[in-house]
């Protein structure tokens, strides 16, 4: 490190000042990723449930997943080059530099496999995300062109069909930085990494470019699928063939012709094509500019159903109505669709292959980037602070990922998150995505059809609900026991999508099998009608708490008040669920606070239940030694007088889903100061995590699941408890945000952030039980935590209960439109900036008062 020292005689002393060539660099939040904070950086480009591939912090592509299932290490041999006639080392890959960590110990780098990565490539690479849009920059020592690229695909907020594209745009924009004109070439290249069979599947020709293929054979695990890569230059020449031969062969030739500025056009469908490469030839006058377009199509009509998405189908789920966007009864798909064995995409069903999606990528490309760049512009033009500006767009990047599937008949069906090769936890898992709060407001139609899969097709007739639902979505044997945080969880949803929905049909039909559910979770959890969940109950935890908890009993309250709610409106009865919630209530503020915190009572000896040896669980077998621990301590995996950070996290959904606190707010505000206290940890080298430790460890910090400041750890707490969870990060600080204690919210965001600044983590890739975990969607819950601002369709009034002052610029999205809501000088004002969004009443901080329409 290279250090200049200056030394001034002041009086008989002397002050030094040291200033160094090599300063530690920081990244502030918000803001683009510069030097080794670009390391990690993956960013997701595809459409809702169309599969993705991620632009790296250097403009590398990687994590090519099309085919509905998870190939996280797939970085296929694709690279943009740039050719300049007589300029010395002239041939660049429009990439920046390789990220160390890629040269050794990934696959295959023993073998020195590594694509693209030994060509010559930009010094720097900058960085910026402004989602759905990445912006990059280059720029190098020796060559006096600078390119610019952005690459991003639709995302509309209402408009999931245009939002749910197999698209990417890519485009290009080259400086000359000579004082003379340059002559220049721009090329795409690509392997044909979609014929993994190595068949010699034809590379096909479409207007300007080229399409890679795998041809459908039944019964291969792979079927078609189809890649096109094209432009809108008239003057593009298109190699179709790359040169045939063994080895490097072909990817050497592909090289030596871009680098000598040739552009041969072999034709389509020469049998054993290896690849293919577009060229675009233009000159530069000095300090002239040009950009240049670069499309990406893709179509995989068809996946294999992964073993184990086959539950079987003769159960007694009553007969249900599926529903159509208007909210009445139609039907989705055919029988033979519904129980097919393949998974078809929801694109499948609007077009025929993929030159149809293509000519509509191409004809709408202008309008569709104008949309979204209104929700880009509303979303950034918030006056929020950046760390939370940072966490809810990175975590959007969720709903471009493979966690996201939408079926042929356009209804959504979710994995938990993303493993290297398969999906991680199936089945939309309703106690994760309870968490989840973004798309029920981005996309209130696609969210919608999660709940009508939860409690028409996957809810048997006696009310239980199966928690991971089939694929292709169909009913199911009802063979395992319902999760009590998911079932109630999504009672209260229900109440949360109808208000941002505003239709009292699509409640009248869903308010029987949500009471169903009710009563259900009533007589298996709470057979005395206590108002107590005590019975031994499935949670996101992975295993059965026994006992009343804080955690499942302030769901228990949500859910009732939600019912109550929901059933006044409509004219029926519920006074017994009335009581069962003041029970409730009663019970938690009187038997489960101790003080400070929501604790767990472990009960089992005096159950209906089993003893815990007997009944059915994901883990029930007891050893010898755990036997003895039974007798000492009680079940396994409770968490007893520990302080949870999920202890009310039932309350927090209750705020997200537009009731108020029902139990008592002082309460409820200490659990959360006291999880603030003992949870949140600034460095966890000395802590201790024999579970998952990757998600923060060493000089890290993070808010643990659990601690037990007070004594009394069980010696086999509940499975994860010393794990740090970015969902359950974000629930508390949203939380902490919603009772005024913002600055402690924030101190938890930022704690998290750090570690996904891109020198470890990607940035937007926040996992858990795999990459793009959906638990992390919680983010979402603190623009409104923050500001108070929601929107009720039911009545079409729009609240603000500021946290941030009289002075705010928020982003609000709804059924019908999106914009900017806040206040000025304590005045509220709203701009839609796409569809509509009818207010006629607004209450700010429970006061009614005139709204600016700007």
């Amino acid at each position: 490190m290279k250090k200049i020292i200056v030394c001034v005689l002041i009086g008989i002393g002397i002050y030094c000042m040291c200033s160094c060539s090599d300063v530690e660099q920081t990244r502030s939040y918000n803001q683009k990723y510069t030097g080794k904070y670009t390391s990690r950086v993956a960013f997701p480009i595809g459409g809702l449930g169309t599969g993705m591939f991620c632009i790296e912090g250097s403009g590398a592509i990687s994590n090519m997943n099309i085919r509905h299932r998870t190939e996280m290490l797939n970085e296929p041999t694709m690279f943009a080059g740039l050719y300049l006639k007589d300029i010395e080392n002239g041939s660049i890959v429009i990439e920046g530099q390789v990220p160390d960590w890629k040269k050794f110990g990934q696959p295959q780098s023993t073998k020195g496999y590594g694509g693209t990565w030994g060509l010559p490539r930009f010094k720097d690479c900058d960085f910026e995300a402004k989602f759905p849009f990445a912006n990059l920059s280059m720029h190098d020592d020796e060559l006096k062109v600078d390119v610019s690229m952005q690459v991003w695909n639709p995302f509309i907020p209402t408009d999931e069909d245009n939002s749910g594209l197999p698209v990417a745009g890519f485009e290009y924009t080259f400086k000359n930085k000579y004082d003379k004109e340059v002559e220049a070439i721009f090329s795409y290249n690509s392997k044909n990494f979609l014929d993994i069979r190595r068949g010699g599947a034809p590379i096909k020709s479409i207007k300007n470019g080229f399409i890679i293929s795998q041809n459908g054979i039944e019964g291969e695990p792979f079927h078609q699928a189809d890649f096109a890569i094209f432009t809108d230059e008239p003057d593009t020449k298109v190699n179709h063939c790359w040169f045939r031969g063994w080895s490097f062969d072909s990817f050497t030739m592909c090289w030596n012709e871009m680098s000598s500025g040739q552009m041969k056009e072999n034709p389509a469908n020469m049998p054993d094509a290896p690849g293919a490469s577009l060229y675009v030839p233009f000159k530069l006058k000095p300090g002239e500019s040009k950009t240049i377009r670069l499309y990406m199509a893709w179509y995989v009509p068809y996946s294999p159903i992964r073993e184990g998405l086959e539950p079987d189908t003769d159960i007694d789920t009553p007969d249900a109505p599926v529903l159509n966007e208007k909210g009445e009864p139609a039907n989705y798909i055919d029988a033979s669709i519904q129980l097919s064995d393949k998974y078809r995409p929801w694109y499948s069903n609007r077009f025929a292959n993929v030159e149809e999606i293509a000519d509509y990528w191409v004809k709408n490309y202008k309008s569709l980037k104008e949309k979204t760049e209104l929700f880009t512009n509303a979303f950034y033009s918030t006056t929020l602070p950046d760390e939370v500006i940072e966490a809810v767009s990175a975590n959007l990047t969720i709903l471009k990922s493979p966690t996201i599937f939408r079926q042929y008949d356009g209804r959504m069906w979710n994995w938990e998150g993303c493993g290297n090769e398969y999906g991680s936890c199936y089945g939309s898992c309703t106690h994760v995505w309870n968490y989840a709060q973004a798309i029920p407001h981005l996309f209130p139609r696609m969210e919608r059809t999660m709940r009508e899969t939860e409690f028409f097709v996957s809810q048997a007739k006696n009310g239980h609900q199966a928690f991971r639902s089939a694929l292709p979505i169909r009913p199911i044997r009802h063979n395992f026991h319902a999760a009590a945080d998911g079932q109630l969880g999504g009672i209260m949803k229900v109440y949360r999508d109808w208000h941002i929905y505003g239709n009292d049909e699509w409640l009248k039909l869903i308010y029987p099998y949500a009471k169903s559910s009710l009563d259900y979770c009533i007589d298996t959890w709470d057979p005395k009608r206590a108002g107590v969940i005590e019975e031994p109950h499935h949670n996101t935890y992975d295993i059965e708490f026994w006992g009343p908890s804080g955690m499942i009993n302030s769901y228990y309250t949500g859910a009732l008040q939600a019912l109550v709610a929901m059933g006044e409106y409509l004219g029926k009865e519920v006074v017994e669920y009335k009581e069962l919630m003041n029970k409730s209530i009663s019970y938690m503020e009187s038997q489960l606070y101790d003080g400070e915190y929501f604790i767990q009572n472990i009960r089992w000896k005096e159950l209906q239940a089993s003893d815990p040896t007997k009944v059915q669980s994901v883990n029930s077998n007891y050893s010898k030694e755990g036997l003895e621990l039974l007798e000492q301590e009680g079940p396994k995996y409770q968490y007893g007088k520990g302080c949870l950070s999920d202890g009310i996290v039932g309350s927090w959904l209750s705020l997200a889903c537009g009731l108020n606190e029902a139990i008592d707010r002082q309460k409820i505000t200490s659990h959360l100061l006291s999880v603030h206290k003992y949870n949140l940890k600034r460095n966890l080298r000395k802590h201790v995590n024999p579970q998952r430790s990757t998600f923060a460890l060493g000089d890290e910090g993070g808010l643990l699941l659990c601690s037990w400041p007070k004594g009394g750890k069980l010696q086999l707490p509940f499975v994860y408890s010393n794990e740090v969870w970015t969902g359950i990060e974000y629930q508390v600080a949203s939380h902490l945000m919603f009772e005024g204690e913002v600055e402690k919210g924030l101190d938890i965001v930022r704690i998290c952030r750090d570690r996904y600044d891109g020198r470890v983590r990607n940035p937007f890739n926040e996992y858990e039980c795999g990459a793009w975990y959906a638990r992390a969607l919680s983010s979402y819950a603190m623009l409104q935590a923050l500001t108070g601002v929601r929107y009720d369709a039911v009545d079409s009034t729009l609240y603000i209960d500021s946290k941030i002052g009289n002075n705010f610029t928020s982003f609000l999205s709804t059924e019908t439109g999106f914009g900017n809501v806040g206040l000025k000088e304590g005045k509220p004002f709203i701009e839609v900036k796409y569809g509509k969004i009818d207010v006629k009443k607004c209450f700010v901080s429970d006061k009614e008062a005139d709204i600016i329409n700007k």
